[in-house]
């Protein structure tokens, strides 16, 4: 996004100090809600950071606040804007930071892969959506009575997915869905894949407990083998915890594996004694490793997303400047059907206990 030349130019520190009175003024009127990928100079302005579990979850629950500043990438946003109250009005700060996965798997693609899979599957197809997805593919899952999910509580959904249909359609993180199914259980020949650019023959999915669309997170398919392997030989007694977002022999290898959240609770209870590699997005890392300076923590590989990258201090200045002049900037509007069809597909993620 191109600033004003007024916000492009401004020092950190002006920029701090007004977005600090800028809060003041609009009080309660405003939240700011801040993914753990972001940059530190905006985390530090956020009332909630979390990851995407907790944040759906926060906007749900936000009644208070008029406006609602979503600090991360665009799908995430639009999720917010589905599950505030409709007289809620939410904001991104950079409407172009998105999320190349979520871009990944479009609602025509879906319904294609839906209708020849299903009919392999006699009917017994249930969809379960990654929540880095569009709103559009939020809808096609509630729609069918599916559900989303997010790297928390995947391993939930799937539970509740199987006992809802013979077989599950999961999109669009095709290495989350690996790692997710291995671990609840379900054996690699129940395993599918569907590529929307070159699909399966729908027949040999027929004994399938999930078929896994082909897609994927730039920021952990980074990690390798061989960093892995790596660390093994440079700190022994190093503890390796990785997002499962990474590949499944990424995964295999190491020693703990965390959604964002789970990642940090792992961080919190391991000994200072213990060496912690952690394999996920850098600005994270980076940031676990300032709030615990008596731990020594290491990124697995320097791995930035650089979406959630874009946001900076002017940017969130220039959202709330337009709040204060009654003219608010980069709203996120969602499409009124898809929002009731995505709701209904969120609600049952978020009652997943």
């Amino acid at each position: 996004m191109d600033l004003p030349e007024e916000y492009s130019r401004m020092s950190d520190t002006e920029s701090a100090e007004r977005i600090r009175q800028a809060k003041k003024t609009l009080g309660s009127s405003v939240t700011i809600l801040a993914h753990y990928y972001q940059r530190d100079e905006v985390v530090r302005f956020a009332d909630f950071c979390g990851d995407s579990l907790e944040l759906s979850r926060c906007a749900a629950q936000t009644e208070q606040a008029k406006y609602i500043i979503f600090c991360g990438v665009y799908f995430m946003a639009e999720t917010a804007a589905t599950l505030c109250q409709p007289d809620q009005v939410v904001i991104q700060p950079v409407l172009e930071a998105t999320c190349p996965m979520a871009l990944m798997a479009n609602a025509a693609d879906a319904e294609e892969a839906w209708v020849k899979i299903a009919s392999a599957c006699h009917g017994g197809l249930i969809p379960v959506v990654y929540q880095n997805s569009t709103l559009a593919l939020k809808a096609f899952a509630g729609c069918r009575g599916g559900i989303v999910c997010t790297s928390a509580n995947a391993d939930k959904a799937f539970a509740w997915a199987l006992k809802n249909g013979k077989c599950i359609l999961f999109m669009p993180d095709e290495h989350l869905g690996l790692n997710t199914a291995l671990s609840s259980g379900i054996l690699r020949d129940e395993i599918g894949f569907w590529n929307p650019i070159n699909p399966a023959d729908p027949g040999s999915l027929a004994h399938c407990r999930i078929v896994l669309w082909k897609a994927f997170c730039h920021v952990h398919t980074a990690f390798c083998q061989q960093d892995v392997d790596g660390v093994r030989a440079r700190y022994p007694d190093s503890i390796v915890i990785v997002h499962p977002e990474c590949l499944n022999e990424v995964v295999s290898k190491a020693d703990a594996i965390g959604s964002t959240t789970g990642i940090i609770r792992t961080v919190k209870r391991t000994s200072p004694r213990k060496t912690i590699v952690i394999g996920t997005e850098w600005h994270l890392v980076n940031r676990l490793r300032q709030e615990f300076p008596e731990k020594t923590i290491f990124p697995l590989r320097d791995s930035v997303c650089p979406d959630m990258a874009m946001t900076r201090m002017q940017h969130l200045l220039f959202v709330l400047d337009g709040i204060l002049k009654g003219d608010p900037q980069n709203i996120v509007q969602v499409n009124p059907d898809e929002r009731g069809w995505a709701r209904l597909a969120l609600e049952k993620m978020l009652k997943l206990v």
